[in-house]
């Protein structure tokens, strides 16, 4: 079966957005949904989301698929680079397979956004030197979603992360930071690329 997790961003939570409805859809689809609550923004720190992660450590594997926004993306980057990709069975003395299957990344960025507020919070995630060959060889595929009028995330940063995950963003037009504002109380589009690793 596999398994899906969902990570909000700054200021999210799980039933916000188009989360819950994409929580139902990869439901009704067979698909174990996880959607962890994270310290946002009181306490938001790298160390202070790794915490609420490292249960879900072991679950990372060949049938997992991960999804982040905005900040979650670059937290989403930070697990796959602290990934081990191969356990050793104590009973086979065999190495399993623990590469993440897949990742979709929406809004995502590294570095710095030029917003004092937003880099405050978001720094210890997102501004700092990737190990990018690391993190490919950790998940089998990636897939970005960026709007071209995003007033938090650049769309330069979208094809900062394409470049360095070795993939084609995906722009779609006026979706801003693909919140509610914007009517993305749905996101059909993420669903269905998710749908094709799932058949």
């Amino acid at each position: 079966m596999t398994k899906v997790f969902i990570i909000h961003g700054t200021g999210g939570h799980p039933g916000e957005n188009w989360i819950p409805w994409l929580r139902k859809e990869l439901e009704d689809n067979g698909c174990t949904v996880i959607v962890p609550r994270f310290p946002t923004p009181i306490g938001q720190s790298l160390d202070n989301w790794l915490k609420v992660f490292e249960k879900y450590k072991s679950d990372l594997d060949s049938e997992t698929i991960i999804i982040g926004h905005s900040v979650g993306v670059a937290f989403i980057l930070n697990v796959l680079e602290m990934h081990e990709l191969n356990n050793t069975s104590q009973e086979t003395k065999k190495s399993e397979q623990k590469q993440v299957k897949a990742a979709y990344l929406v809004s995502g960025f590294t570095g710095t956004l030029n917003n004092p507020t937003f880099d405050l919070v978001v720094g210890s995630f997102a501004n700092r030197e990737f190990d990018w060959q690391k993190i490919r060889k950790n998940c089998a595929k990636f897939h970005i979603f960026h709007s071209d009028n995003d007033p938090f995330v650049n769309i330069n940063k979208a094809h900062e992360l394409a470049k360095q995950l070795r993939t084609s963003p995906t722009i779609i037009k006026g979706a801003g930071h693909f919140t509610i504002v914007r009517g993305y109380a749905k996101f059909p589009l993420l669903f269905e690329k998710i749908k094709e690793e799932l058949d």
